[in-house]
């Protein structure tokens, strides 16, 4: 049985990759029942034995998406993943945009020419400034995390 400790390591490093299963209590999957190998907290390695007890064992998808705590669209989402990807397709993905793309550079540029003639132009006021001149919507931290991304460079 492993220890306390490493249990809780574990889990803070399944945390720290975004693997860490949000419902982990929802798997009732008998492997992972008083298992040392099989972990209910590990999201990638819960939609591996799904996919396999469905593909390799065929047993029922219905069924065997709810012993593993999921439901039929989930079941097809991680199947679409892991045959474009393999394995590596079962790690959940952050949603949402990867980059900030409504800071255009025309944008930045108009930032910046604003906080050349105020230094203390607050990223509140700026947004202000911005949706009265372009139209766009933009939150002020987005505003600050673009300064703070233009000092680094």
């Amino acid at each position: 049985m492993p220890s306390k400790k490493r249990h809780v390591d574990k889990a803070e490093s399944l945390r720290e990759q975004g693997t860490l299963n949000p419902r982990p209590t929802a798997v009732r999957n008998e492997l992972f029942q008083n298992s040392d190998f099989f972990d209910p907290r590990d999201v990638v390695q819960v939609k591996y034995e799904m996919l396999r007890g469905t593909r390799v064992e065929g047993r029922p998808l219905s069924r065997t998406a709810k012993a593993f705590g999921f439901s039929r669209p989930t079941f097809y989402q991680a199947l679409g993943a892991f045959e474009r990807s393999g394995v590596a397709g079962l790690i959940p993905r952050k949603r949402g945009p990867r980059e900030a793309h409504k800071l255009t550079p025309e944008l930045m540029g108009f930032i910046e020419q604003c906080r050349a003639q105020d230094a203390s132009g607050r990223p509140e006021g700026l947004a202000k400034l911005i949706m009265k001149r372009f139209g766009v919507s933009i939150h002020p931290r987005t505003i600050e995390r673009g300064l703070s991304r233009r000092k680094k460079n």
